[in-house]
């Protein structure tokens, strides 16, 4: 992922800060610490496959305008809160970018196969002898 995108990113972040939810304590509902940055996805021009990994990835935190919503509230400063939730932005950034390993498909040799079907027709006849039994049987 190319530095670019992410100064792109930091710069069209719009911060808000809100009072911390929760129990309180010293400060804890009188002081704004918790950070929420917003920034719109399709403001971002990300290649489509990316901005679908971007969807998987962030699940509730993309809003259905576009926007990607993440807060930070962990520290007491809102310094501390802002540089988590930029750092928050930029992992939900890079794993979008990070393509999935592709699936090799397994190959079954001849032997392997032939002891699968067995082992299916051995198990198809252990359940065939479960069913009712017939006046004939006895």
């Amino acid at each position: 992922m190319d530095r670019h995108l992410l100064d792109r990113a930091h710069a069209l972040a719009e911060e808000s800060f809100l009072a911390g939810s929760g129990p309180g304590g010293q400060n804890a509902n009188k002081v704004a610490t918790e950070v929420q940055l917003r920034v719109n996805a399709y403001k971002l021009r990300l290649p489509p496959s990316v901005l679908a990994r971007l969807r998987e990835v962030a699940g509730s935190k993309l809003t259905a305008s576009g926007d990607l919503l993440v807060t930070a509230r962990q520290y007491r400063t809102q310094e501390a809160n802002r540089t988590a939730a930029r750092k928050k932005l930029e992992e939900l950034l890079e794993a979008a970018h990070r393509q999935p390993k592709r699936r090799a498909r397994t190959r079954l040799n001849r032997v392997g196969k032939t002891k699968r079907l067995k082992a299916k027709k051995a198990r198809g006849d252990v359940k065939a002898k479960r069913g009712k039994v017939s006046r004939s049987d006895w």
